[in-house]
């Protein structure tokens, strides 16, 4: 196995997304400040970075990178003007010319269009350029798979009025041949600045992983096990979704009722036609998945129980309170995966109320789960299997995750005064929420777990206001961003010599 995939190395890092890095142009990019970054954790001696999905993002779902209109291709608004400029696609006039942007929060308004702009100059300009021409044609070629089909979406998107695709023509609805080449043709200039962007992302990306694996720095990435009703993954693959004679979700995903939701969660996805995707060995998740395993070392699967059994919803309802378990065909889906990935290295995101089946699946496949502290102190039983000394060793440890408040936070305006007191016992003493953040990281990187990590806020100690997202709330999350001034020396220091102490430099 190579080194830096060896899941049993005692090892430390950070979640901060990419769109939380600084940046003069309103959101964080794969430019210097990335690369910065990544000096950041070579001196800091940590050996992860984590990442949300880099997937597009949307407006009209509140910009979150779990609800993408595709599963293969990246987030656009993640490429950096500088190494456009560096290219010669962008001038340094056109970079100065950037509008005032808030330090600290992303304003996607205002982000968007300005970006957008940048991103068709850089078009127009390539389009002389021979050099990238050849590249870009490769590009092309490698990623056909999913990379024709997406621009092609986009594209009949924009001409059909931001229609769903089931609301199209009919001859586009059902992929008539005649029709998408008639489209192809008509709107070659449009399909080529789509796939154009797309390469000029994935070119940022590898080159960014390229750094980091050269300083020895893993990158964890994140995969949201649905995608996107009105998507090109469903239009292009319909046959593998529940959908009806419409084409129309039949059925959506979601979670059944609990202590946390009276009515569930319905999150609307159409679900998968299991038995289908059996029929062809999985081809379609095994793409995925070698596309993401190409993008990061390690790969965070949201909602991992919804890959063993699934709560069906029929798509009438309203709440999530009528459905039902189904179970999916885990142990041969999980074994398709692991013949064509001998490396398989995955993080299964197991919160909540995780059954026996899950569990006997991750055991079975040896899938390291993940443990939350902030979780460790709503009840009195020492067997909680968030508390540190509860942790096993194939598991990941967070303080938080991007859905949980900060620990600042957390302790600030969460905490009843119940849980305040099981965690002032557990640490034998009372501490100041200004110091709380950097106990529990101190308590987490002692503990067995070989992987632990840990939100940038948190080890910054930042208060609420610094939260990433809160499920509750539609609009106002994914905007929080690192300033340059926050990456100061001793706090390098300080996280470098932790992290020396546990063994895990």
């Amino acid at each position: 196995m190579n080194e830096q995939l060896n899941m049993n190395k005692r090892r430390s890092g950070v979640i901060l997304h990419a769109t939380s890095l600084p940046s003069r142009h309103g959101i964080g990019d794969l430019g210097p400040e990335a690369y910065r970054f990544a000096d950041f954790l070579c001196r800091a001696k940590q050996s992860c970075w984590q990442f949300l999905p880099l997937n597009p993002t949307q407006e009209i779902s509140g910009n979150s990178p779990y609800n993408s209109n595709s599963a293969f291709a990246g987030n656009t608004l993640l490429i950096s003007p500088e190494l456009l400029c560096e290219e010669g696609l962008l001038t340094e006039q056109e970079l100065r010319a950037a509008p005032r942007f808030p330090e600290g929060r992303c304003d996607y308004r205002a982000v968007i269009p300005y970006k957008e702009g940048l991103l068709s100059r850089a078009y127009e300009r390539a389009k002389s350029s021979r050099g990238i021409r050849e590249k870009y044609e490769e590009f092309c070629a490698a990623q056909s798979s999913w990379l024709e089909d997406f621009a092609l979406f986009v594209v009949l998107k924009g001409k059909n009025n931001r229609k769903a695709w089931n609301e199209w023509d009919s001859e586009l609805r059902d992929r008539i041949p005649g029709a998408l080449e008639r489209m192809q043709k008509d709107h070659a200039e449009a399909l080529e600045r789509e796939k154009f962007l797309q390469y000029i992302f994935f070119t940022q990306w590898f080159s960014l992983k390229k750094y980091c694996s050269e300083k020895g720095i893993l990158l964890i990435g994140d995969i949201p096990i649905y995608v996107n009703y009105d998507s090109p993954d469903v239009w292009a693959h319909s046959d593998i979704f529940m959908l009806d004679e419409r084409m129309r979700p039949a059925f959506v995903a979601g979670v059944p009722p609990d202590y946390f939701s009276k009515t569930g969660q319905l999150w609307g996805n159409p679900l998968y036609r299991w038995d289908r995707l059996q029929e062809t060995g999985f081809d379609w998740w095994i793409r995925r998945m070698a596309h993401t395993l190409n993008l990061f070392d390690v790969v965070r699967v949201d909602h991992f129980r919804g890959l063993v059994a699934y709560w069906e919803v029929p798509s009438t309802e309203k709440t999530a309170i009528n459905g039902r378990w189904v179970e999916v065909p885990s142990v041969d889906f999980f074994s398709a995966l692991t013949r064509r990935f001998p490396v398989f290295p995955i993080i299964a995101e197991d919160l909540g109320i995780i059954t026996d089946d899950v569990r006997d699946v991750m055991e079975r496949f040896g899938f390291p789960g993940m443990r939350i502290i902030l979780f460790a102190f709503d009840d009195d039983n020492p067997h909680n299997p968030y508390l540190p000394d509860n942790y096993i060793q194939n598991c990941a440890a967070y303080t938080g995750t991007h859905d949980n408040n900060t620990v600042r936070g957390w302790i600030e305006s969460e905490a009843s005064h119940d849980k305040k007191r099981r965690l002032f016992r557990y640490l034998g003493r009372h501490v100041p929420p200004a110091h709380l953040h950097m106990e529990l990281i101190r308590l987490i990187m002692m503990s067995v777990a070989n992987t632990v990590v840990f939100p940038m806020q948190d080890i910054l100690g930042l208060g609420e206001e610094a939260r990433m997202n809160c499920p509750s709330i539609a609009n106002g999350n994914w905007q929080w961003r690192l300033t340059p001034g926050q990456l100061a020396t001793p706090l390098v220091d300080k996280f470098a010599e932790m992290t020396e102490v546990y063994g895990r430099a």
